[in-house]
């Protein structure tokens, strides 16, 4: 099997998948075995595909001219494939969580949920994939409109509103910033073909390459940088596998994957250190990191500190890019990863504690550790991972940006990096010292006779709390990923 056809795999599958799935969609058990199969031969797609990058190779499909000048293309490069790794071999994980998610809190429409998951999955493919500027558009758009039927599952006022909230952002961001950028981008370089080094060097220069950059950087709201970040709280009416997706998966990281993208592949990051007078972007991304954990501090709802952890956690990705260094983008390479299975290792315990305990407020967690010892361990690996603490893959992809900032004498990057760790320690580590080290509370409920949630859920928290912990200690094809993005 060739490469390219390894390619189109990874594309079709997921929807197969889902047209399988809508066929079969009665039957409960076929439904979930044909999404877990989907997901299995996805990862395998990929992991064939990812030998062929390691070893240097850069396969790409033909070019399919939709109208003249503006091409549908797809090639596989170290960054597309870090997050199709990511993406994949999550899927199979959440889709595992969310059997046990679904059945244990009998959510209706199951049938559709797994069907625009697989759909959500296949954007993310697409994007990841991307040869050019139209293609990732085209595909990130995919991503956000199959996404909004799953924030609106629960087809509640709330969920609508979020949904709305969401539809609104999102669209509006890449039709009024986006896409007027890479049009722009076509016209002046003559091509929207992503190109190690960039595409734009010669072709602008002034403040028009500081008005570009902005235009990319706010119309991809999906990085979530404020103030266009509301989307993300917003969405946590949704099912909580669906919250995973969103965070970890599929949405947000398309989110940055874009932002180093545009960075890497269309300014050239050695570009765009020349050409900016101002490199503002550091500083807004430092701003939302610092802000979004000061609001996450204030949190008593958990998907809501998690939401704007995640909101600050994104910004560390655009920051440590905008350094411009190479030693901090590959930071930026290695946190896409790191903060995927951090968060979802999250998430996922939010949902098993709301299953088992019907509990959504951080106030309510006291003791919870001792009758849920699975769930709120593999919670504490998951935070001591987003503080940035070793033995997780947290602190290698800090580690690179603290690097990056002061091999280049960045003092107000290494000051923002500190203090959002200290931010980071101050609204994770109450939460775990509370649920093992805190006595319940003497008031009674009638849910609080339980012990841990379903076990699929058990399995899945469980499997991405290690691979937070694997990802420190064999940390070699990421790292090796992160280095050909850069080019050493």
């Amino acid at each position: 099997m060739t490469a390219e056809q390894l390619i189109y795999i990874m594309l079709l599958l997921p929807v197969l998948g889902a047209v399988g799935i809508a066929i079969v969609g009665r039957i409960e058990n076929i439904q979930e075995a044909v999404t877990l199969a989907t997901a299995v031969g996805l990862l395998v797609a990929v992991l064939a595909l990812l030998e062929v990058v390691l070893a240097g190779g850069r396969p790409a499909t033909g070019k399919f001219e939709i109208i003249q000048g503006v091409e549908l293309y797809f090639a596989a490069e170290p960054l597309g494939m870090l997050f199709a790794c990511v993406a994949s071999s999550l899927w199979i994980i959440n889709s595992i969580y969310s059997i046990g998610y679904m059945r244990g809190n009998n959510e209706p429409r199951q049938t559709s949920f797994y069907v625009c998951f697989a759909v959500a999955i296949a954007g993310a493919m697409g994007v990841s994939m991307a040869g050019n500027l139209f293609t990732l558009f085209l595909f990130y758009e995919i991503l956000t409109l199959s996404t909004y039927p799953l924030v609106t599952h629960k087809g509640t006022d709330e969920a609508r509103a979020g949904g709305r909230l969401y539809l609104l952002l999102l669209l509006g961001t890449s039709m009024a910033l986006l896409l007027p950028a890479i049009i722009w981008t076509g016209v002046i370089a003559g091509t929207m073909d992503f190109v190690p080094g960039g595409i734009l060097s010669g072709k602008i220069s002034g403040v028009f390459v500081a008005v570009l950059l902005g235009l990319y950087m706010f119309g991809i709201g999906k990085a979530a940088l404020m103030p266009v970040h509301f989307w993300l709280p917003a969405a946590m009416v949704a099912p909580t596998p669906v919250s995973a997706l969103l965070h970890a998966v599929a949405v947000v990281k398309a989110g940055v994957f874009t932002v180093v993208k545009v960075i890497i592949y269309v300014f050239g990051y050695e570009f765009l250190a020349s050409a900016l007078d101002f490199n503002w972007l550091v500083y807004v991304a430092g701003f939302t990191i610092i802000a979004a954990s000061l609001v996450a501090l204030q949190q008593d709802n958990l998907k809501r500190r998690l939401a704007y952890s995640t909101v600050s956690q994104l910004s560390y990705v655009v920051m440590a890019t905008a350094i411009l260094a190479p030693i901090s983008i590959m930071g930026a390479v290695l946190h896409i990863a790191a903060h995927a299975f951090g968060k979802i290792t999250l998430f996922f315990a939010a949902g098993s504690i709301y299953t088992a305990a019907h509990k959504t407020e951080i106030s309510q967690l006291n003791g919870i550790g001792r009758k849920m010892p699975w769930t709120m361990g593999a919670f504490a690996i998951a935070a001591i991972s987003m503080i940035g603490l070793p033995p997780t893959a947290g602190f290698m992809s800090k580690w690179y940006m603290l690097m990056g900032a002061i091999q280049v004498e960045h003092y107000f990057a290494i000051g923002v990096i500190i203090l959002s760790t200290l931010l980071n320690a101050g609204y994770f580590m109450p939460i775990v010292y509370n649920a093992f080290f805190k006595q319940p509370d003497s008031k009674k409920g009638k849910h609080d006779d339980h012990g841990e949630a379903p076990m699929p859920i058990v399995i899945a928290l469980t499997a991405t709390a290690i691979g937070t912990v694997l990802l420190f200690f064999f940390s070699g094809v990421p790292l090796e990923l992160a280095q050909q993005v850069v080019g050493k």
